[in-house]
């Protein structure tokens, strides 16, 4: 199962990006999907998540009034406003094992490859 994330890239504070990560549709449209991030040093973490319909989303708090998740079928989005240095991170998206989302990466079977996100003050 391949996930390809994009949109990654080098951003001043205060700048916008939209990550967009494209699975195939027999492994994702029936399973919620989610990005997490992992900055250098540190372990990777939740960041947001939507169910399989797109009823529910969740984000951390870190995130919440700044980020905002959106899925099709088969492609999930995450548009990230008003982005801070600490958001510096590779990004990656994740194809959860049922169709309720979830903060837990246990609960994720399929991974990409990461997209990189650097933020400058």
């Amino acid at each position: 199962v391949q996930l390809q994330a994009s949109g990654g890239g080098l951003v001043q504070a205060g700048d916008s990006l939209r990550l967009s990560c494209a699975a195939s549709r027999r492994t994702s449209s029936n399973n919620a999907m989610g990005w997490f991030r992992q900055a250098p040093g540190k372990e990777r973490e939740f960041v947001a998540a939507i169910d399989w319909n797109g009823g529910r989303s969740y984000y951390a708090d870190s995130v919440k009034t700044r980020f905002t998740i959106s899925r099709d079928i088969a492609k999930v989005y995450l548009q990230m406003n008003s982005l801070k240095p600490e958001d510096t991170a590779i990004y990656y998206c994740a194809v959860a094992r049922a169709a309720r989302a979830s903060t837990s990466r246990d609960d994720y079977r399929y991974w990409g490859q990461g997209t990189l996100v650097t933020v400058s003050s």
